[in-house]
């Protein structure tokens, strides 16, 4: 009884240790986003005179930052919302449908250069993208495709990595259902479309997310294709608020803040299936 006591004892006291440094990793993750909206609500000659800080001024505080990104050279803030939500659907829809077939072709399906196919895979994932810059630029001007939308979402129309994420995520189910489908008359994209992507609700989520992420923060790729103003992504409009001739700090943190927003929603709506998509295969049985 003494020895029940003393395990129930201690998986009560690890419980309890384990949610507290949770709960202060998780304070400490949320400490830049208390500072970056609390610094919002302050006048931007304020930020300058005191810099970022976590007290709150009644007298200074207000939404009137949010207000200014209406105005803000003609709303061209939202032109920047609006280009990285539709480089971020079409990097990620494409992403997703391309990443999934190539993934599930290597993993259900025998055939001829099958492991030299994947070996490329690994191969293109370890290569730094900074390295393909150029070739991809130059292939771009030769196609026309600079300072478009489709120009800057090219490079991840089949991202490797999706591809090695889905391949793992079909090897863990049972080629059965593929022959089922078959005997059942299905054709091979019937078996994909109406058998398997249900199954993989969980490694969809998961790459949706990373996917958004991904494009929604992308700098480099996007501030090399796009040169027309209207076309900049959130990132680089946000980079041009800071000039040498004025930083304009009334603008630059509320749109921050908005800029987090669409991520957030989004794991919000899908985090069951990212952690699902995420743990799928660590527990077999």
């Amino acid at each position: 009884m003494q020895s029940k006591r003393y395990i129930d004892w201690r998986r009560t006291t690890l419980t309890v240790l384990a949610t507290g440094l949770m709960v202060i990793a998780a304070l400490i993750a949320m400490l830049p986003f208390a500072f970056m909206f609390l610094s919002s609500l302050k006048p931007g000659q304020e930020m300058l005179r005191k810099g970022l800080s976590l007290t709150f001024e009644p007298g200074i505080s207000s939404f009137k930052n949010y207000a200014a990104l209406n105005t803000y050279r003609d709303g061209i803030y939202w032109q920047w919302y609006k280009s990285s939500a539709i480089i971020m659907l079409i990097q990620t829809v494409i992403g997703l449908f391309f990443g999934s077939l190539v993934g599930y072709g290597l993993a259900m399906y025998d055939f001829k250069g099958k492991n030299a196919i994947f070996t490329v895979v690994l191969v293109v994932m370890m290569i730094p993208f900074e390295i393909l810059l150029l070739p991809l630029y130059r292939m771009l001007i030769r196609t026309h495709l600079t300072d478009t939308y489709f120009g800057v979402v090219l490079p991840y129309l089949v991202p490797p990595f999706m591809v090695f994420f889905f391949r793992q995520y079909v090897l863990g189910l049972p080629r059965e259902l593929l022959e089922a489908g078959r005997i059942d008359g299905c054709t091979d994209y019937g078996v994909f479309f109406r058998i398997m992507v249900p199954i993989m609700i969980p490694a969809f989520g998961a790459m949706a997310i990373l996917s958004c992420m991904n494009s929604w923060n992308n700098l480099l790729w996007p501030l090399i294709v796009l040169s027309t103003n209207e076309k900049f992504t959130i990132p680089i409009g946000m980079g041009t608020t800071i000039t040498p001739y004025g930083n304009a700090f009334d603008v630059l943190m509320p749109g921050a803040v908005m800029a987090v927003v669409p991520i957030v929603i989004i794991y919000l709506f899908a985090q069951k299936t990212f952690i699902a998509g995420l743990t799928a295969g660590s527990v077999k049985g």
